[in-house]
């Protein structure tokens, strides 16, 4: 009978709990970033109008922002313990630069948001109406903090800048943070994502809201809130929509191959096409056939116009970046990994030689990794930039799961193009006073709710599955960061934290289902008397 660590290896294992962990973590965050800032607006119009109306509304979605932030806290956590216990090697390896967002993250960002949620849910007697309306504007900035620092941190593992090679200690150590903190590609990951998840939390309050006006409760409730989220996702959906775009040109100059699988493009073509959809041919058709799938409906140009800002630009293909192409000045997967190698096998000559004290050598190997010389630039340019690649055993490793990263892309491009229409519509509705007579288009918005999520998780299997077998890019596949532990405790820590976070979400689903049903907390007699006449009397036009 195979063992655990035969059945499959330390490497799968770990990739496979970080990816659950992920999963579950990113549940929950996205609501709370965005429902952070909705209740805010809403306190906002509280404190401008004095109106208790508000007060209840603000207090209910604020009940339901708790719940969410409470339960997204504990899966975070064990994800940064994963890097220690499943990814020691990683963290050796780039520690110095990767630990410093994150160590900010919770020094600043982290103690903000949970310094100030505490005045946010408990202070509303005991401090003034403005010190309360700072304090959730401060809970919100906070978690979006929070989102800036981990985000940095992800993005220079898709982007490593701002660092330098110590062959002394062999690891990688941070020259310059502000390098780190706002290259390109950091900013456009951090807007995108944090607009994206202000879009799923504006569509979880629409849908919410929308649940109301089917069972004929809150009805002035719903429509207000419905208002609000309408008008706040609309603004972030078409910003999500333009640094999705930024990105996409960051990924075609720094993750070629990520781009190819999005489009599932074997081929380079000068004038490339976008593809909107198409059903993918088998993979060994993919690769040898000019079109890898059926059914194309494509837009001419429009990916070379939307990766490089020109209509004839040439956008390589996944056989270009493996196999090369010379007329283009790019070499072969095979030719990376040779020269990967040739730059490990030099590390390898200087611990041998410091361990003979063979005094030349050392300095031989050290004028070949130092940047500041020609000798080292040369080196550099030629051998260490490919360091990552001398881990790998076959070319074909560097190309990702093609079909899975295609349609997550365009699920997720799908789904945010339906919610920009579907907050347009919404509005229309609202405008018109006819939203609650609209009851399928209730059950759309309903349902949109699940769709967010989908769309959420989507955009992250883009972002870390097609940059595969990466852990940083081109600087150090996953096969070489995995720590060295027994395959058979990841495979035990995997199930156990499924059954821990799979008994968080079955636990918050319930305590918001419950919260929903409840409905908002009732005013004093007087103020509910007045509010219930006028939510019968108010239109949508409010």
């Amino acid at each position: 009978m195979l063992s655990a660590a035969d059945w499959m290896s330390v490497v799968d294992w770990s990739r496979a709990q970080f990816a659950m962990t992920a999963i579950y973590h990113w549940l929950f965050v996205p609501l709370t970033l965005g429902l952070g800032f909705i209740v805010a607006i809403m306190e906002t119009i509280y404190y401008r109008t004095g109106d208790e109306f508000w007060k209840r509304t603000t207090k209910f979605w604020m009940r339901l922002f708790g719940v969410n932030f409470a339960i997204g806290v504990a899966t975070g956590i064990i994800l940064e313990f994963e890097f220690g216990t499943n990814w020691s090697n990683y963290s050796h390896f780039v520690g110095d630069i990767f630990g410093a967002p994150l160590a900010i993250e919770g020094i600043m960002a982290f103690f903000l948001e949970s310094t100030f949620i505490a005045v946010m849910f408990f202070g509303w007697n005991k401090v003034s109406k403005g010190f309360h309306l700072t304090a959730t504007w401060l809970t919100a900035v906070g978690a979006s903090l929070s989102a800036l620092w981990i985000l940095v941190a992800n993005a220079w593992m898709q982007y490593p800048v701002g660092m330098t090679f110590n062959v002394e200690t062999a690891r990688n150590e941070m020259t310059s943070f502000w390098d780190v903190l706002f290259s390109p590609v950091a900013m456009n990951k951090f807007f995108h994502t944090v607009t994206s998840s202000y879009m799923l939390a504006a569509v979880f309050v629409v849908g919410i809201s929308a649940w109301f006006l089917l069972r004929g409760r809150e009805r002035q409730m719903a429509r207000r809130s419905m208002a609000v989220a309408s008008v706040f996702g609309l603004v972030f959906a078409l910003v999500a929509a333009a640094t999705g775009d930024g990105s996409g040109v960051q990924i075609a100059r720094t993750q070629p191959m990520k781009l190819a699988a999005m489009e599932a493009l074997y081929h380079g073509q000068k004038g490339a096409p976008l593809t909107v959809i198409s059903v993918l041919k088998p993979e060994a058709e993919r690769a040898a056939e000019e079109k890898a799938g059926w059914l194309n409906i494509e837009i001419p140009r429009m990916l070379s116009l939307m990766s490089y800002r020109d209509v004839d630009a040439y956008v390589a293909g996944i056989n270009d970046l493996v196999n090369g192409n010379p007329e283009r000045g790019m070499i072969s997967t095979q030719e990376k990994i040779e020269r990967g190698r040739v730059a490990i096998g030099e590390l390898a000559r200087y611990r041998q030689a410091k361990q003979a004290g063979d005094r030349e050598a050392m300095r031989e190997v050290l004028a070949k990794f130092d940047p500041q010389t020609p000798e080292g630039k040369a080196f550099h340019k030629e051998y260490f930039r490919y360091f990552g690649y001398g881990y790998l055993s076959s070319p074909d490793e560097v190309v990702p799961n093609v079909p899975l990263v295609y349609y997550s892309f365009r699920v997720m491009v799908g789904a945010g193009v339906f919610f920009i229409l579907s907050f347009l519509f919404t509005l229309w509705l609202l405008k018109k006073g006819r939203i609650e007579s609209r009851r399928w288009w209730l059950w759309v918005l309903l349902w949109s709710i699940p769709l967010a999520y989908v769309a959420s998780q989507a955009g992250w299997i883009v972002a870390e599955l097609g940059r595969q077998p990466w852990t940083i890019q081109d600087l150090l596949p996953t096969v070489a960061a995995v720590s060295r532990i027994d395959s058979t405790s990841v495979m035990v820590t995997f199930f156990l934290f499924v059954a821990l976070f799979t008994t968080l979400l079955v636990a918050e689903v319930m305590i918001m289902r419950r919260q929903i049903l409840n409905g908002p907390e009732d005013l004093s007699p007087e103020a509910g008397t007045a509010t219930s006449s006028a939510g019968d009397k108010t239109n949508a036009n409010e």
